[in-house]
């Protein structure tokens, strides 16, 4: 007994050690039939990362995995991703395996499919991603093989966790699948069988801006009956759920050589009012458990014909109830009195015939009764709606009476009689003549609250009048903050916006008595400056679905710390960009004109503005307005009137107000009438201890005129000049709005303002053009605003002009010696030739004579010769 037990043990674990090791010697055969089938089925790129063998998993079943699989496409959609499957799992016998390729087909029994990703595309030419499979009767080796390849005989399939994507360019449709999970049984090798099924998943459906299905929940169970030989499938026992709505369907689809005929029916097993909230996405409708309804509610169709290249199968889907009403358990109100007829019909099987008939949607909440009705026809080439609406609403009451997750409490009452009819060809082209609209819409008490908001918008009341080709705002009053905003227009398309892409249209007049910048641009929530220039998330943005004209009024305008008065002028909003034309403001006492445009169509909010400032208050501006302080710090000391012009472009910060790291641009400005307060100021300080001659007080700055330039936070003054007293001042120089400057100031001085010893020097020269001489001196002024570096190169002028003016003495001392000697001898000669006195009193007396002469210029180059020194010059 225990040789029988040891010869058992050996055998099974030899038997083990075989599937274990089999395996491995079949694994590039596999490889090799995977790679084979691909290459002569498949017209795309294939990749897998590997191919598995094992005999234990599926024992007595052999089961191969490819893992990792990727199929990309080749042209038109080269380098796309069709379909991407983490693992696929195929049970067979063990003895497929060792089958030859010139035997039978290798027969596949079980197929799993996980975490697959399909993406399924048609383009705009036709043209389709997921045509990949070759033609045999262009390919004579697959015609060959195609018997020699896999073939099914499945008994069990599955998918799961997986999603397929469907986008047709050419009609604008989008249709998802997510969270798949499918799976069957059954068998295909006869003629004859059936297969069951369990499918859930997600599914959404978009047709150009409309969407129809919305993450919707689907479940079914089908019997389906399987007549391959005529490529029929009916369904039999069916029932699904949309959301939670319950249906009950019956009838085959048959595959055509040109087509599918489709026969099929449905409709919804009970008829609670239940059934219809079911419909709607549970996201929005939320548990129905507890709902309380009444009234009935029936969705039925039919669903009949062939689908071609040219036409679709005839529809008649019908969706009705009467006197229903449902109240959610949570909520104070309920909605009751509600009707709905409402039908998607094609007789044709034309595509362009199908239309939805909404005869009836009415409801009522409270006291307020709404009723609609609307037909939507050519719902694939150029829709026409024609609908009716009239009815109140109390805003309030929706998110009572149903759950709706509003970002915020909506107030106010909506009234409205409206009837219009368009086809979105006229909304597309402003054909005005064919949007064919009459009736009025008024809102009143609204109230808007927003976390994007600085403060709540407050309508008070709006009305809106509507006729053919045109909508009128003959009313709006509203208020934000501290704001107020009175406006009235025209809106050109106002349905284009609606229904399409369109910008929203219209021409205005704004009128408001305080509007403050504040209540409509949020601070930052960082208190980093860094972080503030960074964050742009914050940022006001001009919204761009605007594109209109305003001809704006408003009595006073906060900007930061800065009241415009009486502003006026025009606001052409467009492209996220608002452009300003003729707009005028009364501002620091007197007017500025402003011209130029705001921008938000880039990350960063830029500006490129014009300025025309007349009569300003000097103090005032400059005290005040920032980007004044930085192109001048130093006329914050000036006390009177300012003519300017000012062109300046940049970046816009967080609170929209100039980043002065960025402006560039250049300025004009003309003083009027000055008074200067040098005691404001360190550097005027500065300049008048160091040169005692000049009184700055005293400046006379009237009708000065002068240009700057500035860029990349740097000032550039050009040269000017001013007058003090009979003093010629030139200044020119540099500074940065971070307050450094570097200023050269040349002041042309009268030589009598230079001391003492220089006047009486100029004295004894006693020369008019002596008296007029003036020397430069060159003042250079460093540092900051705040501590300011003057060097002056006074001491040097005052040496070289004592040097020229001793000069100039000397010169004229030596020409007044020469000529009192000349004198004296021609009066000698004169007197030798008309007396006739002993000729030794004569020599005597030349002597005595020469001797005086030469002791007086003796004494005079002596004076001017001598080693003497004077006292140093003093400097008033």
């Amino acid at each position: 007994m225990k040789k029988v037990f040891k010869i058992t043990g050996i055998t099974l674990l030899t038997i083990l050690l075989l599937l274990i090791a089999i395996p491995f010697a079949f694994q590039s055969k596999i490889k090799e039939i995977v790679k084979r089938t691909i290459n002569q089925n498949i017209n795309a790129h294939v990749e897998f990362s590997d191919v598995n063998l094992s005999f234990l998993k599926r024992f007595p079943q052999a089961q191969v995995d490819v893992t990792d699989l990727i199929i990309t496409n080749f042209a038109p959609f080269k380098n796309e991703t069709l379909a991407t499957a983490k693992s696929i799992s195929l049970d067979m016998s063990i003895k497929e395996l060792f089958k030859k390729p010139s035997e039978d087909p290798i027969v596949v029994n079980e197929i799993y499919l996980e975490e697959a990703l399909i993406t399924l595309k048609t383009n705009k030419k036709g043209e389709t991603n997921f045509d990949i499979f070759k033609d045999s009767e262009d390919n004579p080796e697959t015609a060959q093989n195609s018997s020699k390849g896999f073939t099914l005989d499945v008994k069990d399939y599955a998918i799961d966790n997986s999603a397929i994507t469907y986008l047709d360019e050419s009609t604008n449709l989008t249709f998802y699948i997510t969270e798949l999970n499918h799976s069957g049984k059954g068998t295909f090798s006869g003629d004859l069988s059936e297969l069951d099924t369990k499918t859930s998943a997600r599914m959404s459906l978009k047709i150009d801006s409309t969407e129809y299905l919305s993450n919707n929940n689907i479940k079914l169970e089908a019997l389906i009956g399987l007549d391959l030989p005529n490529n029929k499938y009916s369904f039999k026992e069916n029932k699904a759920h949309i959301n939670q709505l319950p249906l009950e369907f019956q009838g085959y689809v048959q595959l055509l050589e040109d087509g599918q005929e489709i026969d099929i029916t449905f409709e919804n097993s009970g008829s609670d009012f239940k059934d219809f909230l079911a419909i709607i996405p549970e996201t929005y409708s939320k548990n129905l458990d507890q709902v309380e309804t009444s009234g009935n509610f029936k969705i039925k169709g039919i669903i009949k014909g062939i689908i071609t290249d040219e036409t679709i199968p005839t529809l008649n889907i019908n969706m009705t109830s009467n006197n229903a009403a449902f109240k959610y358990p949570d909520l104070p109100k309920s909605v009751e009195d509600i009707s709905i007829n409402a039908s998607v019909i094609n007789t044709t099987g034309k595509t362009d015939d199908t239309y939805i008939d909404l005869q009836t949607l009415n409801f009522k909440i409270d006291q307020d009764v709404f009723k609609s009705s609307a037909a939507i026809k050519n719902l694939t080439s150029n829709i026409n709606v024609e609908a009716n609406i009239d009815g109140v609403l109390n805003l309030a009451n929706l998110s009572k009476a149903y759950p709706i997750d509003f970002k915020t409490d909506l107030t106010g009452i909506l009234i409205t009689k409206l009837a219009t009819n368009f086809d979105m060809d006229a909304i597309e082209n402003n054909a005005y003549q064919r949007i064919k609209s009459n009736g009025n819409l008024n809102i009143k008490g609204f109230k808007y609250t927003s976390e994007d908001l600085v403060n709540p918008i407050e309508i008070s009341e709006a009305t809106i009048a509507f006729n053919p080709g045109t909508i009128k705002l003959n009313k709006f009053n509203a208020s934000t903050g501290k704001s107020d905003i009175n406006a009235n227009g025209t809106i050109n398309n106002l349905l284009a916006f609606i229904f399409s892409d369109k910008k929203l249209q219209g021409d205005f007049n704004v009128n408001s008595n305080a509007f403050y910048l504040s209540d409509f641009i949020k601070e930052s929530s960082s208190n980093n400056p860094e972080e503030q220039k960074t964050n742009t998330s914050e940022i006001f943005k001009i919204p761009d679905f605007l594109d209109c004209t305003i001809q704006a009024n408003a009595k006073t305008v906060v900007y930061d710390n800065l009241n415009l008065e009486n502003v006026q002028g025009t606001l052409i909003i467009k492209d996220q960009q608002a452009s300003l034309k003729n707009m005028t403001t009364d501002i620091f006492n007197g007017k500025l004109a402003v011209i130029g445009n705001i921008s938000t169509q880039k990350e960063t909010p830029t500006f490129n503005i014009n300025l025309g400032a007349a009569n300003f208050d000097i103090s005032t501006a400059f005290k005040d307005l920032e980007l004044l302080q930085a192109l001048a710090p130093i006329a914050k000391v000036l006390e009177g009137k300012l003519n300017s012009t000012i062109s300046l472009n940049g970046n816009l910060d967080d609170q929209f107000t100039p980043d002065l790291e960025t402006v560039s641009g250049e300025a004009f400005a003309e003083l009027l009438t000055t008074n200067i307060q040098t005691e404001n100021s360190k550097i005027l300080n500065s300049i008048s201890n160091t040169l005692k001659f000049i009184d700055l007080n005293k400046l006379d700055l009237k009708d000065l005129k002068t240009n700057v330039t500035f860029k990349d936070g740097l000032v550039n003054i050009e040269p000017f000049t001013i007058k003090y007293q009979d003093i010629h001042i030139r200044i020119n120089g540099t500074h940065g709005f971070n307050k450094n400057i570097n200023y050269n100031i040349v002041f042309d001085v009268p030589a009598t303002y230079l001391g003492n010893d220089i006047n009486r020097l100029i004295g004894k020269i006693n020369d008019p053009k002596v008296n007029k001489t003036s020397i430069p001196v060159t003042a250079n002024i460093t540092g900051s605003f705040n501590n300011p570096t003057i060097k002056t190169d006074l001491s040097s002028a005052v040496k070289e002009l004592t040097k020229q003016l001793i000069e100039i003495e000397k010169q004229k001392l030596l020409n007044q010696g020469s000529n009192a000697i000349k004198d004296f001898l021609e009066g000698i000669s004169e007197e030798s030739n008309n007396t006739n006195q002993d000729t030794t009193a004569i020599k005597n007396d030349t002597i005595k004579t020469n001797n005086t002469i030469n002791n007086s210029i003796k004494d005079i180059l002596g004076g001017l010769l001598s080693g003497k020194k004077n006292k140093k010059d003093s400097i008033q």
